[in-house]
């Protein structure tokens, strides 16, 4: 055994004398080391974008002669002037909200419907999984093809009902685009709701509603005066979590309408993709990438506290 041996702890001696070939810092119990490798890709992906895009928000390009001069409120102060910015805001909280609603809502009735354990019910709760696996950009081509007022199928199938003109195209229309959208959201990402309800729904004491049943109460009684108040905390933390990644929608928005009509489906995001490559003007981009930033982490605080989230 090392001479040092006996600052060390019996499992780090116990260590160090089956393996002395291996650096000390890698038989000890410190956590540090092992942490280091999470600490560098949090510093590479999060860290450094985040102070790079805050020092690009510092400078305006000249679009002339493609320099960059340090002028730290310029992009702000063409933020507040700029008419597509509040519309992408307003276009952003439409669909985060609208998205939400029918995630949660059609989320909990599937989770009630699939909370069983007759035979079947397993594999219907494995299939929820499946729309989880595709790709965002994938999705969206799906619905951008299916929506198609010359042979979508979705588009067909309205037209025969009479829902719809002969040739309307549900994407091409200013009106009907951001729904257009929203439904390729909202079927990918509802079963993730589905799959968070029905773990919340298995987790809940079955003593309450034996209870509940003895006393009269019927199935909506107990679901509003039981289930959803005990749900509370899990479904905060799912509305939460999807509110934030909705808050970012991009893919869907670039493949399926590239932001149009016009601006009818352009979103934060999808503003600000549009500007760093189609304009070249990376100060402003990263300006309002920032601004998603700050207003989701208000939003969320905000959230947090109203419902008494901890995460």
């Amino acid at each position: 055994m090392p001479a040092d041996s006996a600052s060390l702890s019996p499992a780090e001696a116990d260590a160090t004398e089956r393996r002395p070939w291996l650096p000390h810092w890698l038989t000890s119990e410190s956590p540090v080391p092992w942490l280091l490798p999470a600490a560098a890709l949090m510093v590479v992906f999060g860290i450094y974008p985040l102070v790079y895009a805050i020092t690009l928000s510092l400078y305006k390009r000249n679009a002339a002669t493609r320099k960059m001069v340090f002028d730290p409120t310029h992009n702000w102060t063409k933020i507040l002037g700029d008419e597509r910015v509040w519309n992408a805001i307003y276009n952003t909280f439409f669909y985060t909200g609208v998205a939400l609603v029918f995630q949660l809502v059609l989320g909990m009735l599937i989770a009630l419907l699939l909370d069983s354990d007759r035979k079947g019910y397993g594999v219907l709760r494995a299939m929820m999984t499946l729309p989880l696996v595709i790709p965002p950009a994938v999705t969206g081509m799906m619905f951008l093809l299916m929506l198609n007022g010359s042979f979508g199928v979705l588009s067909r199938g309205l037209i025969a009902l009479g829902l719809l003109p002969t040739g309307f195209s549900i994407l091409g229309t200013a009106d009907t685009a951001m729904a257009g959208v929203l439904l390729a959201e909202i079927w990918q990402w509802t079963p993730f709701m589905v799959l968070i309800m029905l773990a919340g729904l298995r987790s809940l004491p079955k003593e309450p509603f034996e209870a509940a049943a003895i006393d009269g109460a019927n199935a909506f009684q107990a679901f509003f005066k039981l289930t959803l108040p005990m749900m509370s905390k899990v479904i905060a933390i799912a509305v939460l979590i999807r509110g934030i990644d909705l808050f970012r929608a991009f893919d869907y928005v670039k493949v399926m309408t590239d932001s149009g009509p016009g601006t009818a489906t352009e979103t934060l995001t999808s503003y600000a993709g549009r500007i760093y490559f189609g304009n070249a003007d990376f100060p402003y981009a990263s300006t309002i990438a920032l601004l998603t930033l700050i207003i989701v982490i208000l939003v969320s605080t905000a959230f947090m506290k109203a419902f008494k989230v901890k995460l």
